[in-house]
């Protein structure tokens, strides 16, 4: 497709909207020209989402984070697959360039990852956007992606979806209709533990809500005392005589410079700034560490001391169920039935390597190399070193089992381990009888065997 071609079926999610401008740009100058006539500027920036005040402060913040780092540095890519599910090539195509390289004009892949799970923990559910296509998504159903946004759903339709979306072209956050069968409608594998109204997730931040509470009176300026008065206080004139005498105590305190105050020689204070006891750490405990085995991870995990086995879970009960939805709604959503039929498909790839030791990288180079799965070089890219000059190092070769000399003369092109040269030695020693150290005279038969052995060289 022609570069005039490109921007004459250019299609973009929000001058499709029926309110809006539907002129299409015909330039990259003139489209940058007109988002900064009509942005919206500020200190933080709009596009970026953030998560709950609730789920702030409270230790959702750390899982949640944690879970969408490891996933960002996870690689997912558009490929093509054999009838096996086995690799065979990367598809350089837009939709490849948005998750592996730049999501759109203000994230990298890696930013728009972290994002979109972000985005999924917190809501529950969430949308990926094609912002920017080559085709209109109204009357195509096959097209590329150029730039892709994470959108919070605000409506949901029978057949459509409505969408909150940063509009990098006016700076601001706009609501747009989209239907399904065109936008990635990722949910939380775990709504019903984090999401949920009454789920554990939420039991836990509301506890934890209390405790900050009960912090923040215990850190406050008040004095939490009593003033015992010399009088009943039965009638309602007394009341309000003891109310006037604690405003006027309470104004000593406050407006004086050094907070001082006076009391009659009858009366008496009792001071209650005590600590309030509650058992509200221990459900706190209690309630984080069923979310972890609802989850089923351990809190290692989060605290950065788990061994190989527990990541290991971690990466199977956490980090594939996410990966799994986003892989399999991708390729239903931005791939057509053909592009699947062809072998399309967007598939992640765990590093199997970011869970072994340094110890156990020996003996596994070692066992993979020996069975031919990785060559020597291929193991040196992912050790970080710099691939060997030798030719050796790129072949799938047991270098622990000696080399076979291919003989071209045997039929096939086949090695062969038998040694030429001793046979004829052999032959020798058989048509020299007499010991003499020359050959008598040939036979019939072994003419024939002299015709063999001057064929096999």
């Amino acid at each position: 497709m022609s570069l005039k071609d490109r921007f004459a079926s250019a299609w973009n999610a929000f001058q499709s909207e029926p309110k809006r401008n539907k002129e299409s740009l015909t330039s990259s100058s003139t489209q940058t020209l007109i988002g900064n006539l009509g942005s919206y500027g500020g200190y933080y920036r709009q596009d970026r989402r953030r998560i709950h005040y609730n789920n702030e402060r409270s230790i959702l913040n750390t899982v949640f984070n944690r879970i969408a780092n490891d996933i960002a540095s996870i690689q997912i890519q558009h490929v093509r697959v054999d009838e096996n599910d086995g690799y065979i090539e990367t598809i350089k195509s837009g939709l490849n360039d948005c998750i592996t390289l730049s999501a759109n004009l203000d994230q990298t892949s890696r930013d728009f990852w972290l994002d979109v799970v972000l985005s999924m923990l917190d809501e529950g559910v969430v949308a990926v956007v094609p912002v920017d296509t080559d085709r209109n998504l109204d009357i195509n159903n096959s097209f590329d992606i150029l730039t892709l946004r994470t959108g919070l759903i605000t409506s949901w339709l029978p057949a459509s979806i409505k969408i909150e979306v940063y509009n990098d072209r006016k700076g601001k956050r706009e609501i747009i209709t989209l239907p399904k069968d065109k936008v990635a409608i990722l949910e939380n594998p775990f709504y019903s533990i984090m999401n949920e109204p009454n789920s554990t997730l939420k039991r836990l931040v509301y506890k934890m809500n209390l405790l900050d509470q009960i912090d923040g009176q215990k850190a406050s300026s008040k004095l939490n005392m009593l003033v015992k008065l010399p009088y009943s206080l039965k009638s309602p004139t007394r009341m309000a005589q003891a109310e006037e005498r604690a405003r006027v105590l309470e104004d000593q305190l406050t407006k004086t410079k050094y907070g001082i105050g006076y009391i009659d020689q009858a009366e008496q204070v009792t001071q209650l700034n005590r600590a309030i006891e509650n058992d509200l750490p221990e459900q706190i405990e209690k309630l984080t560490e069923q979310l972890y085995n609802q989850i089923g991870i351990s809190g290692d995990v989060f605290r950065g001391t788990a061994n190989s086995e527990q990541m290991l879970v971690y990466n199977k009960k956490v980090l594939k169920p996410i990966l799994d939805t986003i892989e399999l709604e991708f390729s239903r959503k931005f791939l057509t039935p053909t592009a699947r039929t062809q072998g399309q498909k967007i598939k992640y790839y765990i590093d199997a390597f970011d869970l072994v030791t340094p110890d156990e990288i020996g003996n596994l180079s070692n066992s993979l190399s020996r069975n031919e799965i990785l060559s020597a070089n291929e193991f040196r890219s992912i050790l970080g070193y710099k691939p060997n000059n030798d030719p050796r190092s790129d072949q799938l070769i047991n270098k622990n089992m000696p080399i076979q000399t291919v003989d071209p003369s045997v039929a096939g092109g086949q090695g062969n381990d038998v040694d030429f040269n001793s046979e004829l030695n052999e032959l020798e020693q058989m048509l020299d009888e007499d010991g003499d150290g020359i050959p008598d005279q040939p036979s019939e038969s072994e003419k024939l065997l002299d015709q063999i052995s001057k064929q096999l060289g």
